[in-house]
């Protein structure tokens, strides 16, 4: 499995389509750890583009502050699970929160 999550700086940024990065970790479920990271930068934000970029990239899952219902619409029609509403945290936590099943998410940051 590999889990996507936007990044400013190292840490999740609250909307994914304003990142400097993608931090993508590849992880094992049943041991609960991440095996591999690597950071890539994205292309050009337009509508459709990074939820193809990430499905490319074999990103699973993409954990963000916020992201607006068609984004979320267009991942989920490229594979890709949605989980909006993580806090602005070190990414590498957020993943490992996420794998651990002790991710707490609140309200989605996008209200667009």
């Amino acid at each position: 499995m590999k889990i996507a999550i936007p990044t400013v700086q190292g840490a999740l940024c609250l909307h994914f389509g304003h990142c400097e990065k993608f931090a993508i970790f590849e992880v094992d479920m049943e041991k609960k750890e991440i095996i591999d990271s690597q950071m890539l930068a994205p292309p050009a934000h337009e509508p459709g583009v990074l939820p193809r970029w990430l499905a490319g990239a074999g990103a699973n899952v993409i954990i963000t502050g916020g992201m607006g219902m068609m984004a979320q619409k267009l991942f989920i029609e490229n594979g890709v699970e949605v989980i909006s509403g993580a806090p602005a945290d070190d990414a590498q936590k957020v993943a490992q929160a996420y794998i651990n099943g002790d991710l707490t998410t609140g309200a989605n940051a996008c209200d667009h």
